[in-house]
């Protein structure tokens, strides 16, 4: 299963404060930091895991 090509895009939807260092560190290690960035990443099983990590601070942009 080969995901070469293709991306993801996701948005941050909550804040960062008063959560756990590793939360804040995978939203650094996503391109993060406030409420409302996008960012189009690789999609690759090591994203989606970070993406698990902070479920509930971001989502998946469907795009069309």
């Amino acid at each position: 299963m080969s995901n070469s090509g293709k991306t993801i895009t996701i948005e941050q939807i909550g804040s960062e404060i008063r959560r756990q260092p590793q939360q804040e560190a995978t939203l650094i290690g996503l391109g993060l930091n406030k409420i409302g960035r996008r960012r189009q990443l690789k999609d690759s099983p090591q994203v989606r895991g970070m993406i698990a990590k902070v479920a509930h601070l971001v989502r998946v942009v469907e795009e069309k």
